[in-house]
């Protein structure tokens, strides 16, 4: 048991599989505590960073799930606080929300909201604060990702925690384009055959979205996951807001839909 941090709530971990009933661990127990620590090991500094300006930590964790992540982060971090605080979890599955309420309420976690919507609507609505500090979303399918990221720039997010996942609206556009833009440039040649196509967009994407971080004053680091080998996804992009020059990656923004004859997304980069 001289994994589990001191004060950890055993019956979350139980509720999370983390743990058997009966208190115990099995290999596969490791490997996903050791999977969850890493990745609060990245966000701990920027919690520490937000309580140096003030106490009360507004987090929106969008594409929540189950809300592991949440739950982790109230328990290791926001559980003994005695301030505002508050962590939310988006999902648009009901069912998931509700039992995120039921378990928040018999682990006694009260500045924990889980909210019924899109990430899209998430944006308009009045159940949000209207600035949040830390905007996290991991493995938050297709265009969530991007509707997180307009979430995050909206409410002023001082840091963007991301784990993209499948996006293939980029690989499409690409593929439909296909025809014409192969007679051009030899850099067609990349994305020529339909596998290279879809991973491709799916890099291409991600580029795209750091560039768009960067047009908007953030600072980004682009990192892996150790420890996610199970998962193809596991690309972790963190954004912090430090107000730096724009011009230039906007610019570089704008010459790299050109290029790839991507214009129409225009409306989705900006």
């Amino acid at each position: 048991m001289h994994e589990i941090k001191a004060g950890q709530s055993i019956e979350l971990l139980q509720e999370l599989h983390i743990l058997t009933r009966d208190g115990k661990m099995n290999q596969d127990s490791r490997r996903k505590l050791k999977q969850v620590y890493h990745l609060t090991q990245f966000i701990e500094p920027l919690l520490l960073a937000i309580q140096k300006d003030h106490q009360d930590i507004q987090l929106v964790d969008h594409g929540a799930g189950k809300s592991y992540l949440g739950f982790i982060l109230y328990d290791l971090f926001f559980k003994m606080a005695e301030n505002g605080s508050h962590i939310f979890g988006i999902e648009t599955r009901d069912e998931l929300v509700q039992k995120s309420r039921a378990l928040a309420r018999r682990l006694g976690f009260p500045r924990m909201s889980f909210l019924t919507m899109s990430v899209a609507d998430a944006q308009d609505s009045s159940l949000l604060p209207d600035q949040v500090d830390i905007v996290t979303a991991l493995h938050a399918c297709d265009t969530a990702t991007d509707d997180a990221i307009q979430f995050a720039l909206q409410k002023e997010a001082r840091f963007i925690v991301l784990v993209p996942c499948c996006q293939a609206e980029v690989a499409s556009i690409l593929r439909k384009n296909k025809g014409k833009q192969l007679g051009g440039e030899v850099l067609t040649e990349i994305w020529r055959h339909p596998l290279h196509t879809r991973e491709f967009g799916s890099h291409l994407t991600n580029v795209l979205r750091c560039l768009q971080l960067e047009a908007h004053g953030y600072q980004v680091s682009v990192t892996e996951l150790v420890g996610w080998e199970h998962s193809m996804k596991n690309e972790l992009i963190i954004a912090t807001y430090k107000d730096l020059p724009r011009r230039r990656p906007g610019e570089r923004l704008q010459q790299l839909l050109h290029l790839l004859g991507l214009e129409e997304m225009n409306t989705r980069f900006y």
